[in-house]
């Protein structure tokens, strides 16, 4: 295999050997460019239509290469596809191809994760979480569900699982240990809760393309909570990662495996609390002395030996706020 197709697999660039549809000068990614038929398969908009709109709203500013040859910035590649996920949803160019690209994703987060608009209240989620709690207690799981599922609407989805989730998780667990709820309840919870972030990773997957990075995720065989995966999967879907979820209690060659066959570039593994030190630091290692060296491992959850003992080349993820930073890193190092 040439570097060319190695570059290709591992980081899903288009490959120069097809009509040269890459030219990468000498530098970092600000100076990768793209051909228009490159940009074309990316984008899925037609050459005819990009030569339309750079006429016609002064956007995309393509450069030209040694041929004459109209090449495209990575940056405004990246707008396209946020303008292109715009007109499926039913714009019309004339409103969204002069925008910024911060204009365009104020829009695009607006209709899809369900932001809100101005007006409305955005105090903070003390409310929902103190209601959420009230109807678990009193046993309401149909009202729970509608609760959280209008709660993923008023805050969006980052919000709803980095304001409401996670703190709502840790008064449950609270809750039960201090046996003000049964166990059974908090059995309810966990699969209304899943439920509920299921519903939101498919409304962002339906009207978001995927893109690099491809993400594995699961959890080892000796752990079977999947609120910490369900909440990952939404931020990375969120992002626009291509998420490939195994669910929990994945044997180790089974993982080995499939991070083969489905090219993947990351593994992402959520631990809770209760995972013994040693399983979890052992399994760590001896994933990382398996898996190729350009598959990075994320590690996540509440286990409190990742702070104390963080695995050599593992990225250790302690709070799911800090996600999105994440796939920036991995994406500007990969560009």
């Amino acid at each position: 295999m040439g570097f060319c197709a190695i570059v290709h697999d591992i980081f899903g660039l288009p490959c120069c050997c097809e009509n040269n549809p890459m030219n990468v000068s000498e530098g970092d990614s600000n100076h990768l460019r793209f051909s228009i038929a490159a940009v074309e398969r990316d984008t899925g908009l037609g050459k005819d239509t990009l030569r339309v709109w750079e006429r016609r709203y002064g956007f995309p500013q393509p450069l030209r290469d040694g041929f004459g040859e109209r090449t495209y910035p990575l940056v405004q590649v990246e707008k396209l596809r946020i303008i292109k996920r715009l007109l499926d949803a039913g714009y019309r160019p004339g409103a969204v191809v002069a925008l910024s690209e911060e204009q365009l994703q104020a829009i695009n987060e607006a209709m899809f994760v369900g932001l809100q608009t101005p007006g409305e209240d955005s105090n903070d989620s003390d409310h929902v979480l103190q209601d959420a709690m009230a109807l678990l207690r009193s046993h309401n799981i149909d009202g729970l569900r509608s609760h959280l599922h209008q709660a993923v609407a008023g805050l969006g989805v980052n919000r709803f699982v980095t304001e409401l989730v996670a703190p709502l998780n840790a008064m449950v667990g609270e809750a039960w240990m201090r046996g003000e709820i049964e166990v059974f309840q908090e059995h309810l919870y966990t699969e209304c809760l899943a439920g509920v972030l299921r519903h939101a990773i498919h409304q962002l997957q339906s009207h978001a393309p995927h893109r690099q990075p491809r993400i594995l995720l699961t959890t080892f065989p000796q752990e079977d909570h999947i609120l910490g995966l369900l909440m990952a999967e939404c931020l990375l879907t969120l992002q626009g990662c291509h998420c490939l979820s195994m669910g929990a209690k994945t044997p180790m060659g089974d993982l080995i495996k499939a991070a083969a066959v489905y090219q993947t570039d990351i593994v992402a593994l959520s631990f809770s609390v209760s995972q013994n030190p040693n399983h979890v630091l052992d399994g760590l290692n001896e994933l990382r002395r398996l898996l190729p060296a350009h598959i990075e491992i994320w590690a996540g959850g509440r286990a409190p030996v990742l702070q104390r003992r963080p695995p050599d080349n593992v990225s250790v993820i302690s709070d799911v706020a800090q996600i999105e930073s994440q796939v920036v890193r991995w994406r500007t190092q990969r560009a």
